[in-house]
């Protein structure tokens, strides 16, 4: 049995000074990151997953409500959509991208990114085309999106033998606990380390509920 850490959305733009700010989001990232340090060797696998959207349609929004619509985030190839700079890498062994053409709050929605394209926070704006519209498709993010061959969270999971799951990350009560749910759904045992997530509302006790109802052991 292996064990695996996966830490959801720790990305700019979800963080202090992003487009979709989460209180203590930029904190968080240095505290995963300690945590990481320190607990590495108890995981067998850390993983992370980003949002990376392309045209998600009614996802992104002009008047959002901030329930089924936001403010444009997170867009493929943008800094806003690499991870917070002081979320270390290091131990990190792959990264699956969500919502490119939908919304897609929960990790096991994502794809397996390729290996020449490890996300840092150190990417200049433009690097990477936002579409696959252009002239430059060798470069372009759509053909990655729409391969019927990229490898989904789940199967990467069940060929590394995995089991137990801890999630961390942002946000509670959205994208961690969409991914905790759909891990207890695909049959693993699932913890979420509360201390190290942040959520939008203020009020998260719904949240955790939900996920412990749900049979996510929450701690």
């Amino acid at each position: 049995m292996s064990r695996a850490l996966i830490i959801v959305d720790v990305q700019n733009d979800f963080c202090e000074g992003g487009a979709l700010p989460v209180p203590g989001g930029a904190g968080l990232a240095g505290e995963i990151s300690e945590y990481v340090d320190a607990h590495h060797g108890q995981f067998d696998h850390v993983l992370a997953t980003q949002d990376w959207h392309i045209d998600p349609g009614a996802h992104f929004s002009e008047e959002p409500d901030l329930v089924d619509s936001w403010p444009p985030h997170c867009v493929a190839g943008t800094r806003g959509a690499d991870l917070h700079p002081d979320l270390d890498p290091e131990h990190i062994q792959a990264y699956f991208r969500k919502g490119q053409f939908a919304a897609a709050y929960s990790g096991f929605e994502g794809l397996l990114a390729p290996e020449d394209d490890v996300p840092t926070g150190d990417r200049k704006p433009g690097a990477m085309p936002v579409s696959g519209t252009g002239s430059d498709t060798e470069n372009s993010v759509s053909p990655f999106a729409a391969d019927e061959d990229a490898i989904g969270l789940d199967d990467w999971l069940q060929s590394h033998d995995v089991e137990d799951i801890v999630v961390v990350g942002i946000a509670t009560d959205y994208c961690v606990k969409a991914t905790a749910l759909d891990a207890v759904q695909a049959g693993y045992s699932v913890t979420v380390l509360r201390g190290l997530t942040v959520g939008i509302g203020e009020d998260l006790d719904d949240a955790v509920a939900e996920m412990e109802l749900g049979g996510v052991d929450v701690l």
